[in-house]
């Protein structure tokens, strides 16, 4: 299951996210994600009367509050194969869960929002569920660092 999780990553959901997006993709490591908002930042601070604002995000259990009728929505907006789509919504729906400690195991709970933990595929499809959380202005930029998430807006007032 797992080389098929790599397959779909690789080939079709990789090339359609936010360029802004910098976990769990190759070539773009944390370093790239400070050093792009350490230069917005710096850039506006070299520009007499304005400052600048960062605004710092963590999603708490952010992989576990992810509903799969969105994702599925927003899957299907990038033009995915409906097969795969619907292949993803499966996947993510009536899961059974339970907890082992020691020899004791709790009776099975069935969960139907989240990614399951340890999945190759959660990183990314949290990815694709806040893809589309994009900057409407300008001056603001947002960058996206799993689920820590960074404004960076400049302004002439303070």
């Amino acid at each position: 299951m797992k080389k098929l999780e790599r397959l779909f990553l690789k080939s079709i959901i990789d090339p359609l996210l936010d360029q802004f997006q910098f976990a769990y993709r190759n070539n773009r490591p944390v370093d790239d994600a400070v050093a792009l908002g350490l230069f917005y930042i710096l850039q506006h601070l070299d520009s007499p009367n304005t400052y600048a604002r960062i605004l710092f995000v963590d999603f708490s259990s952010a992989f576990n509050t992810i509903m799969p009728s969105k994702l599925f929505d927003k899957i299907q907006s990038l033009s995915i194969p409906q097969s795969i789509c619907l292949w993803i919504l499966d996947f993510l729906l009536n899961r059974p869960q339970v907890v082992k400690i020691g020899d004791n195991l709790s009776s099975s709970v069935t969960l139907s929002t989240g990614t399951p933990q340890g999945c190759v595929l959660s990183p990314m499809l949290y990815s694709v569920f806040t893809h589309d959380c994009l900057s409407c202005h300008v001056r603001t930029k947002i960058l996206k660092f799993a689920a820590d998430t960074t404004a960076n807006t400049a302004s002439n007032k303070f």
